[in-house]
């Protein structure tokens, strides 16, 4: 076994591990954490297939951005644990019986009738000056452009949905009309005079309850 197998095995027992730590878990922030560390090993066996582009997304991307925020929003939220445990505990034979049968499905489609140095050649190294970015890029724009498109599409879509879901408008809600904010004019839109009669004060209305009684 080279040196280079044994990373691999290495790194894919701690993603396993801690893909199982991430839903086994009963603390939400113990669970965001093993899903960082199954992200980091992932992205090393990445490097190991010699994806260093991919590698760097996914702890950059995936590790750096998305995860701190599901951190930060875990950590804000308060999280009835109770209430998780129970429905972990109710979900659990479903959650066996799919695992189990995505395991079948994984066996199926990866096994060694399937997969195998006699099947596939192993594929020539590179050379030092080899991008894998400009590759990545040129099958991008090349053979999966219209795949590309519509998935940037379904972004755009999703993202338009989710700005217009927050700036729905409450009757509770108070806010800014900023185009108001720009039109005004200093006098009568700044200043108004308002003539209402004087409110006694609440002490001065006992005193006089108090006279008229006697």
């Amino acid at each position: 076994m080279g040196f280079e197998k044994f990373l691999f095995y290495v790194f894919a027992a701690i993603t396993v591990v801690s893909a199982g730590m991430v839903v086994t878990r009963r603390n939400p922030v113990h669970a965001v954490l093993f899903l960082v560390l199954a992200f980091v090993s992932s992205a090393v066996l990445w490097l190991l297939l010699e994806a260093e582009f991919l590698g760097i997304v996914l702890v950059l991307v995936y590790v750096g951005a998305v995860m701190v925020l599901f951190l930060f929003v875990v950590m804000m939220l308060d999280i009835d644990i109770a209430a998780l445990r129970g429905q972990f505990i109710r979900y659990l034979p479903l959650g066996l019986l799919i695992a189990g049968v995505m395991v079948l499905n994984l066996f199926l489609v990866l096994g060694p009738s399937n997969f195998g140095l006699e099947l596939f050649a192993k594929p020539p190294g590179h050379p030092a000056d080899y991008s894998n970015t400009a590759e990545l890029g040129l099958d991008l724009y090349t053979t999966f452009l219209y795949p590309f498109e519509i998935a940037a599409v379904i972004l755009l879509v999703a993202i338009i949905a989710a700005i217009r879901l927050t700036l729905r408008r409450r009757p509770e809600t108070k806010y800014q009309d900023a185009a108001r904010q720009v039109r005004i004019k200093k006098g009568p839109d700044r200043i108004r005079l308002v003539s209402m009669p004087a409110e006694r004060r609440p002490t001065e209305l006992a005193a006089t309850a108090a006279e008229e009684t006697e």
